[in-house]
């Protein structure tokens, strides 16, 4: 009798216990980091095959894997090709071939060198399509769109920047695409009233439509008014329309939700109130760059009552205004006055005192408002959740205390060039759900005040610490130590950090940029830990820091394996270092400006070994030094160059006080 022959315990993993739907819940929560899907992928021969079947998403960063790829997740149903330098038509074949009915989605708005036989391709064989972003195909014509109309069940289209598709394409996207339900043509400037036309009478089930910059006219509104599911509408910078026009749309429109007509300034008051009169339904409108805000144009939004959000930026503002929109607009809860002219206190204090409920407000460059205002907004809206301030230049240091003391939900703070202190750092500490933390050229900041950030707020992902001078390795640390979801920080022009701060940096795992330029303390061996610690770096800006070399490139390419941008301007890397980040696949930007140990023969080759870049900023004199069948490779391979004739002298950087004051007085003349 035969013995039956022993699988070896080896074999045998519990894993294969699992059924299929909880891996795939597990999988689900890996979804942020695609190292961790990667590394899943690799416990055993079911997981690596569970996890080829639940991946719907893509993407890839080179077009010469797509067949591999493909292969690997056959059940792929959303391709986002956007950092891809080339897509030809040969790389949509091979979509359309792999993917077929299984693909949904696809976002096509950097790549280029694909006609519109690629596209159609694309559209006959993948007929569940349902989203395609063409955005930036500046060389797109009529013919590609004449394409995209075989895409019978697509909902969402976007073709911003498409300047050489004219009405007659977008006349064969309506007839074709009856299913659409979002519509970007912004920027599209071949685009005009009859092609909006033919959009509005034949994709009835549009929801969102953007129309910004278009040379359109008031004609072609009346048939958008017919659109009855319409729900948001954009008409930034249509300088062609006026108040005729927007009173059209009074007859129809009735879903409207979202409303801009920000950069039209032909539009006042008296279009607005006959819209309103029939949008009652609205919730945002955005005005910015308008017409001036008063009584009258505030009046006309009363009728409004579910409108929450408004953004007035750039606009001038007048007390009355305010105080109208204060009184009318009884559910507002988002109010933007970034950059408007005339905000005082007593507007603002008019307009807080009705909103206690305000989620958010950007009183950005609003110079005229003082303690006074601050006083007002902290104590009527204790629910505030951002708060955007950046160059409120009259308001005293103490009155930044009162926002630790009285908003204590705040997600979102921007007080990057104000008089705050450490005062007031350590009562904004207190804001224990902060997420986002500017403090850029706050030059009475210093470590006394920045270490109660570091030790109350572990919840923050973003901070600026730009040219705050008076900051130092010490609270670097603590911040490095109690933020450990820390993900963006920007200590540039700092001139106390050194190497002592990356290294505490290093511990934060969850970092993905860094940009310290002008820290002349900083060296490779601070460089190399955060490589070591900081496996997600995706940017880093190293511009000015002198001390930097090729002892800080080779452990960057060895282990910051998803880094996409770099600067190492005004550094001492050279050829070896230039061609050690040849080994980065993601790696897409590259500025090297003014880096004396860079040759020609070097950079021609750390470019060419670099196969994913898609855009290089080069030193102007280097144009004729490389060779022009280098170049020209390069840009057909998908990259663009910049070519920069900065002097040398321009190494010299002011203090920041000096910096400041420069600053001020060029806004002034």
């Amino acid at each position: 009798m035969k013995r039956k022959k022993r699988v070896p315990e080896s074999c045998f993993s519990p894993f294969d216990l699992l059924s299929e739907e909880i891996v795939f819940m597990i999988l689900d929560f890996l979804n942020e980091n695609p190292i961790d899907n990667k590394s899943f992928s690799l416990v055993c021969k079911s997981f690596y095959a569970l996890e080829s079947r639940h991946r719907k998403f893509l993407k890839p960063l080179l077009s010469e894997h797509l067949t591999r790829v493909l292969k690997r997740y056959p059940y792929v149903s959303a391709l986002d090709l956007s950092v891809c330098p080339r897509i030809t038509d040969a790389s949509l074949a091979i979509i359309s071939a792999c993917c077929k009915g299984m693909l949904t989605s696809i976002n096509l708005s950097r790549p280029k060198f694909f006609s519109h036989l690629g596209l159609s391709n694309l559209v006959m064989n993948c007929t569940n399509l349902v989203e395609i972003d063409l955005s930036n195909a500046t060389e797109l014509k009529d013919s590609g769109a004449a394409a995209i109309a075989e895409a019978n069940n697509l909902e969402k289209l976007w073709l911003i920047r498409c300047k050489s598709i004219t009405d007659i394409g977008i006349g064969c996207i309506a007839v074709g695409c009856r299913k659409l339900k979002l519509l970007s043509l912004k920027w599209c400037l071949g685009v005009g009233d009859l092609g909006v036309e033919l959009v509005a009478v034949k994709c009835k089930d549009i929801r969102f439509l953007d129309l910004s910059y278009l040379p359109i006219t008031n004609k072609c509104l009346s048939k958008v008014t017919e659109l009855q599911h319409l729900e948001q509408l954009t008409l930034e910078g249509c300088f062609g329309l006026d108040d005729d026009g927007l009173a059209a749309l009074k007859l129809g429109c009735t879903s409207l939700e979202t409303l801009d007509i920000s950069s039209c300034g032909n539009i006042s008051y008296k279009g607005l109130s006959s819209l309103t009169t029939a949008a009652k339904g609205l919730r945002q409108l955005v005005l910015s760059y308008g017409t001036r805000v008063d009584a009258a144009l505030a009046d006309s939004l009363k009728k409004l009552s579910m409108l929450q959000s408004i953004k007035l930026d750039g606009c001038h503002v007048t007390y009355p205004g305010l105080k109208a929109i204060g009184n009318g607009c009884v559910s507002l809860m988002h109010l933007s006055l970034s950059k408007s002219v005339g905000v005082s206190d007593e507007g603002l204090a008019s307009i807080v005192a009705k909103h206690k409920n305000l989620k958010s407000l950007d009183i950005t460059c609003c110079r005229r408002i003082t303690h006074v205002s601050l006083a007002h907004i902290t104590n009527s809206c204790n629910s505030l959740v951002s708060l955007k301030m950046e160059s409120c230049t009259s308001v005293s240091a103490e009155a930044f205390v009162l926002i630790g003391q009285r908003c204590p939900l705040l997600e979102e703070l921007d007080v990057t060039d104000n008089d705050i202190d450490d005062e007031g750092l350590k009562s904004i500490s207190w804001c224990t759900q902060l997420l986002n933390l500017k403090l850029g050229i706050c030059l009475n900041v210093t470590d006394n005040g920045l270490i109660h950030i570091g030790m109350r707020c572990s919840k923050l992902k973003d901070m600026d610490l730009y040219r705050s001078a008076g900051i130092s390795d010490v609270s670097v640390s603590c911040i490095a130590h109690g933020c450990p979801e820390l993900e963006t920080i920007n200590l540039s022009y700092c001139s106390s950090i050194s190497d002592s701060s990356l290294m505490s940096l290093s511990k934060c795992s969850k970092l993905n940029t860094l940009e310290c330029r002008g820290c002349p303390w900083i060296t490779s061996l601070g460089l190399a830990a955060m490589a070591v610690g900081c496996k997600q770096l995706t940017k880093l800006d190293v511009k000015k820091c002198h001390n930097i070399d090729d002892a800080g490139m080779i452990p960057l390419a060895n282990f910051c394996l998803n880094l996409k941008q770099i600067n190492t301007s005004f550094t001492c890397v050279t050829d070896v270092g230039l061609l050690s980040l040849s080994s980065i696949k993601c790696l897409q930007s590259m500025t090297v400006l003014h880096v004396h140990g860079l040759s020609s023969g070097g950079v021609a080759a750390g470019l060419l070994a670099c196969s994913g870049l898609t855009k290089v900023k080069l030193h102007s004199s280097f144009k004729s030094l490389l060779p022009q069948a280098v170049l020209e490779h390069l840009e057909a391979r998908g990259c663009s160059f910049q070519w920069k004739d900065k002097s040398s002298f321009q190494v010299e950087e002011l203090d920041p006080k000096s910096w400041k004051l420069q600053s001020a007085l060029e806004s002034v003349h």
